[in-house]
């Protein structure tokens, strides 16, 4: 079978899709990955053949350095509705098909808010799994997006869709923990949720705790890592922070020989060694913290994350604090609560245990399987 597997927008939305299409490459498929060009770098570094759907554009090499701004909840459902459901998907509807043509896919896997594939699977009558990319499920609403993509669709020619059933009528894969859901997004009738890996419990505490820092790959700012970090340098704990590319590490100074910074450290080779996360609470970072049974401090800044943080704080796994006002002494008192307080991690294991319960990633490719086996394939093109 062949399985093309696409995402708009970053990074973050690339990775989710990372371990079902090396389940589905194991179970002896044939893979294909389609996102903008400045992310086919990225996708074949990964071992996958890469679609660009989009012409690279240059990126800005200086991180953000205005003020930090507070959140921006009304802002932020704008960039979703007219950046995603708006142009972006416009430019899905538009260069899926062509990919689609040429490279004869069996089933399309996209990332949730890759809206402009649904449509052209839909166009081309090819079946379409989606994978959820945002954990709490509620900075995603049907009524949000339903403007553009009605609006979308009828110049297409489809019919409407008045319910928007499109985007979970086949299978929706999550590879998040059922009870991280929002009751107020429930997960639809044809979702099935998985696992990408088992975390053991961890061993006995040492005496020193270990915090890892990250704002991940695009909520980069230097302000705010120095803020923060000088409130971690005032605790008894061995101190990891990553910057992301664009930061050198070397403006923050000299640090203390507990403090560690680097411009990124792969979470499955840190997180097995900390005791809590400092994050903006994005969907990635957090689904690792808990997957690892970390209790987190959370400094949400716009998108889905203010959502994620919400979702933390009912189920106890944390506390938020605001990345515009939070002072050093915040981020001390804050992260010191949470590591004193077994209650946070406790709360948190709990959510590790349900993940490590779940069916593992393989077992999203049966699904798969079966979604693709009532297309007929025809021979690639050329």
């Amino acid at each position: 079978m062949r399985i093309l597997f696409t995402f708009i927008g970053g990074s973050g939305h690339f990775h989710p899709l990372v371990p079902i299409a090396r389940a589905a490459e194991a179970a002896g498929h044939t893979v294909a990955v389609a996102g903008g060009g400045n992310l086919v770098p990225t996708i074949e570094a990964a071992g996958f053949t890469a679609f660009a759907t989009s012409e690279p554009r240059p990126r800005p090499q200086e991180p953000d350095r205005t003020p930090l701004e507070p959140v921006d909840a009304e802002g932020d459902d704008r960039g979703l509705r007219d950046g995603f459901a708006g142009r972006g998907a416009r430019r899905h509807a538009g260069a899926i098909p062509d990919i689609v043509r040429a490279w004869r896919p069996d089933v399309v896997v996209r990332d949730e808010v890759d809206f402009g594939t649904a449509v052209a699977a839909e166009l081309l009558g090819l079946p379409c799994a989606t994978v959820l990319v945002l954990a709490a499920g509620t900075f995603l609403r049907k009524d949000l997006v339903a403007a553009p993509l009605h609006q979308l669709r009828s110049g297409l020619g489809l019919p409407p869709d008045p319910g928007l059933a499109m985007l979970d009528r086949d299978l929706v894969l999550s590879p998040f923990p059922p009870s991280f859901r929002s009751p107020d997004a429930p997960l639809p009738s044809t979702a099935f949720s998985f696992r990408t890996a088992s975390v053991p419990p961890p061993g006995a505490a040492s005496r020193r705790p270990t915090v890892y820092f990250t704002l991940g790959t695009v909520y980069t700012h230097p302000e705010l890592h120095a803020r923060v970090l000088a409130g971690l340098r005032q605790l008894p704990a061995d101190v990891v922070m990553t910057v992301g590319a664009g930061i050198d590490p070397a403006e923050f100074g000299p640090q203390p020989d507990h403090v560690r910074i680097e411009r990124f450290i792969p979470q499955d080779e840190i997180l097995p060694r900390c005791d809590l996360v400092v994050s903006h609470g994005g969907s990635g970072s957090l689904a690792g913290a808990l997957a690892h049974g970390l209790p987190s401090v959370l400094l949400p800044m716009g998108a889905d994350q203010p959502h994620n943080a919400r979702r933390c704080v009912a189920l106890g796994t944390g506390r938020v604090l605001d990345p515009v006002t939070a002072s050093p002494e915040d981020v001390r008192e804050a992260v010191a609560t949470v590591l004193a307080d077994h209650a946070y991690r406790r709360a948190a294991g709990r959510l590790r245990d349900e993940i490590n319960a779940l069916p593992g990633v393989e077992t999203t490719v049966p699904r798969i399987e079966q979604l693709g086996q009532g297309t007929t394939r025809l021979a690639p093109a050329g």
